[in-house]
């Protein structure tokens, strides 16, 4: 049976329908995170194999304060983060500066009211001298809004989030917060090195399996939300790394020749046996990369700062 507009989400199946309809099919990883989702995601976090968490986490135990006075001025600010993330690396960087006896606006951007509710129920207690001001929004279409000027800002992308976009959507994406800034502002950025390709396949390929998991997951939401009848057992997790490119990719793979209808779409999507569904990128980067990215946008890199391992960097950029 059809499902009716009103019991699916629109946008969801349009981004589905688009991504399967491909030669090369692909979904959005953003869809990855439905309530079960955010339960695997939390458990890849703290799995052994992924450092990225660790890594940026103790940038900002043992270097925040340093980042905290490199991005203070005599200016009142706000502190623009997109994507809300679960706070604890913020706090960190809001505590230092409030210790340096400035208070700076909290202003965290997320698409979901529930993590940022979330995010407020964290923050707020125990420090009565912040300002949080969420604002449930996609940050995307958030930027193209904002005029340069005014309050000072410090936008802040943490959590090598910025991978996750292909070359093309990380410089449209660069471009529009350089455009919503003024001389004197800057932009908290984190990205993951390269470094030993073994660690960066691990990263993708858990042990305990919460990586294939969460891949697989998607394909379940599918079935859920737009009437899918994908066999979960039919696909397999295909982790890849790229050591030229720095390009760690993650997808689903046919085991067999088949058919998935979706009802919410009233289609039969065909794959073929060996064919993938490309679910994720992760870029990672080095100086070279970093450097033509950050011109390319506009920017130029004022600071930059790893962890000891020498795997992840948290670097401010003002505008060039």
């Amino acid at each position: 049976m059809k499902t009716s507009n009103r019991e699916f989400d629109q946008t969801f199946a349009r981004h589905v329908l688009e991504g399967l309809s491909r030669s090369e099919k692909s979904i959005p990883s953003r869809y990855f995170y439905d309530a079960r989702g955010d339960r695997l995601f939390q458990s890849i976090m703290t799995s052994p194999e992924y450092y990225l968490t660790d890594c940026e986490l103790e940038i900002f135990e043992t270097r925040g304060d340093e980042l905290a006075r490199s991005l203070m001025t005599d200016r009142s600010c706000e502190l623009i983060e997109l994507g809300s993330g679960d706070g604890l690396k913020t706090s960190l960087l809001l505590d230092a500066v409030h210790e340096h006896h400035q208070d700076w606006v909290y202003r965290p951007v997320d698409i979901s009211d529930h993590s940022l509710e979330l995010l407020e129920q964290r923050l707020v207690p125990g420090r009565p001298w912040l300002d949080f001001q969420a604002i449930h929004a996609n940050f995307m279409d958030l930027l193209r809004e904002f005029e340069p000027g005014g309050i000072r800002r410090v936008f802040m992308f943490l959590g090598s989030n910025l991978g996750n976009f292909t070359s093309r959507q990380a410089i449209t994406f660069l471009r529009l917060i350089r455009a919503a800034m003024a001389p004197g502002d800057a932009f908290l950025v984190g990205l993951d090195l390269k470094k030993d390709p073994d660690v960066i396949r691990a990263a993708y390929n858990d042990a305990a399996g919460y990586t294939r998991d969460f891949n697989l997951n998607l394909l379940a939401r599918i079935n859920r939300e737009l009437g899918g009848d994908f066999k979960l057992d039919s696909f397999e997790h295909v982790p890849a790394y790229d050591l030229i490119s720095g390009t760690a990719r993650s997808g689903l793979r046919s085991r067999i020749e088949q058919n998935v209808r979706m009802a919410a779409l009233d289609r039969v999507f065909h794959f073929c046996k060996g064919e993938t569904i490309q679910t994720e990128i992760s870029q990672k980067y080095d100086d070279v990369l970093i450097g033509e990215l950050a011109s390319e946008s506009g920017f130029v890199v004022d600071k930059a700062v790893v962890d000891s391992r020498n795997y992840f960097t948290d670097q401010i950029w003002v505008c060039a």
